[in-house]
């Protein structure tokens, strides 16, 4: 984390608007900037210059908007705890600052860094999580039985732990609620946890603070935030509506391949080629369309490249080991990391030089988070993206977007390239590529009219993917998957039960 940190006062300083943390000796405590030179925190970023700086008070009600990847979670951290120590703390115990946000991952980086700028005080400020996928009773214990000052949480998990009285009764001196990656929490389908987490935790009319956090302000988040804001709340935004989204200053790439069946051979060729121009900390990030389907790039390429460290990140795996891969990732310097959405957008991994998609985006706006992984805090980064046919109409009817075809000729060198691949998945297991089969299935399933495919059509490319897998039949899927899929009756399905892993 320290290292992204300087990277933003690096950027900073170039500014010559900027402002040191120092410079805020009046209005922040001692302990707080004594921690935060420790984390190599010297000059504001734009976000938290305007928060800092420009409310009417550090207990303001505020809607900011500002990029990813930019020092947000200072930006409301730190007035929510000067607030506190104002004399303005909950009893012992209590919950004084309650933050939403909408991932696990999101959420151990915001605890991570609350801790960091909380290391200095002189008494302990505890900061707890709560997220799903892992042990509701165990969790409850601890919440209990520590002193949580602090809660960062995803809306189904405290949702469903606020249904407890014992638990409403901790926010009962609540002083301060965050909402961070508004528009993502919304549209990730949050909005009626968080409505019903709002009417748990104490009324409005109480006086907490509210403080909105949002790259984009659409209507849904304008709903949303009435419910957290007092009518005449601050509104801030450090994005310049002339200014061209960060995203468009990353060099995008694509390249399309005649068949599903090359994606995996374009993939191994196009990373190989990036390698060999910029082998110095060579940091990528490979976003696959479903969990399971990442699982398989994963398995494959360490058979590939064994001279690479190769994470995986997705849905599929136990929060434990995500949050170890998670730590991993950001303090390796180089290595690559193949991942689904969980890591989508909010997620900030140091230096990451190249984001490649494999498969197609389910949204232009997922595409844009997925792209702004690389490039963060003033570094350099690009983007690819390997479409079949089939998907290349994402490229042609997405025009606002920078994406030029790859200058570099992978296609002619495909046979070789897959000739590579199809030896790996020798070492692969059936069960990971039955999985990703399946899975590639349903995700498209839901793109029929936009890839040009009837059933029909998709079985028989999905059966190809197999086929490239080294499977010498389609795999096996049961009857209520594909009766739940809407391919009941197409030709090319092998119907029946494979034994669980």
């Amino acid at each position: 984390m320290t290292e992204v940190k300087r990277s933003f006062n690096t950027m900073a300083v170039g500014d010559t608007q900027a402002q040191t943390f120092d410079s805020l000796g009046d209005t922040l405590d001692k302990s707080l900037l004594r921690a935060l030179r420790r984390m190599g925190f010297e000059y504001m970023t734009p976000v938290q210059q305007k928060v800092l700086a420009e409310l009417p008070s550090l207990s303001s009600d505020c809607l900011v908007q500002a990029k990813t990847g930019t020092g947000k979670t200072a930006a409301f951290l730190l007035p929510a705890i000067q607030n506190l120590l104002q004399g303005n703390q909950p009893p012992k115990g209590q919950v004084g600052i309650l933050v939403l946000c909408p991932t696990r991952e999101l959420a151990l980086q915001i605890a991570k860094e609350c801790d960091q700028i909380t290391a200095c005080l002189p008494s302990k400020l505890e900061c707890h999580t709560a997220f799903g996928g892992t042990a509701r009773a165990s969790n409850l214990q601890k919440f209990f039985k520590g002193t949580p000052t602090v809660l960062v949480a995803t809306p189904g998990r405290l949702d469903d732990i606020l249904s407890e009285e014992a638990v409403r009764e901790k926010f009962a001196n609540l002083r301060t609620v965050v909402l961070d990656e508004a528009d993502r929490m919304l549209d990730q389908g949050f909005a009626p946890a968080i409505h019903k987490i709002l009417k748990r935790i104490p009324p409005k009319s109480d006086g907490w603070q509210g403080m909105c956090f949002s790259a984009t302000i659409p209507a849904k988040v304008d709903d949303v935030a009435k419910c957290v804001l007092f009518p005449g709340y601050t509104s801030l935004s450090t994005i310049d509506p002339n200014e061209a989204p960060t995203v468009d200053k990353v060099p995008q790439y694509s390249i399309t391949v005649p068949h599903v069946r090359h994606t995996f051979g374009a993939l191994f060729a196009l990373i190989q080629n990036e390698y060999k121009q910029n082998p110095n900390d060579f940091k990528v990030i490979v976003f696959g369309t479903t969990a399971n389907g990442v699982g398989l790039l994963h398995d494959l390429f360490e058979e590939l490249l064994p001279e690479f460290k190769i994470f995986e990140l997705h849905s599929r795996m136990s929060q434990s080991t995500r949050t170890r891969t998670t730590e991993e990732f950001k303090n390796t310097s180089s290595g690559i990391l193949f991942a689904s959405d969980v890591v989508g957008r909010g997620m900030d991994f140091p230096n990451v030089g190249l984001v490649i998609q494999a498969g197609l985006p389910s949204s232009v706006e997922q595409y844009i988070h997925r792209v702004g992984r690389t490039a963060r805090a003033g570094k350099d980064g690009r983007a690819v993206t390997i479409l079949f046919e089939n998907e290349a109409f994402f490229v042609s009817v997405h025009k606002q977007l920078p994406i030029q075809p790859y200058p570099v000729d992978i296609i002619s060198g495909l046979k070789e390239s897959q000739a590579v691949v199809e030896n790996g998945f020798k070492s692969v297991r059936e069960e990971a590529k039955a999985k990703a089969y399946q899975a590639f299935l349903g995700y498209n399933k839901t793109y029929l009219k936009k890839l040009r495919l009837d059933a029909k059509d998709l079985v028989k490319i999905s059966n190809e993917y197999a086929a490239t897998m080294g499977c010498l039949e389609p795999p096996l899927i049961d009857k209520k998957v594909v009766g739940k899929m809407g391919l009941k009756g197409v030709p090319g399905l092998r119907i029946g039960s494979r034994k669980a892993e």
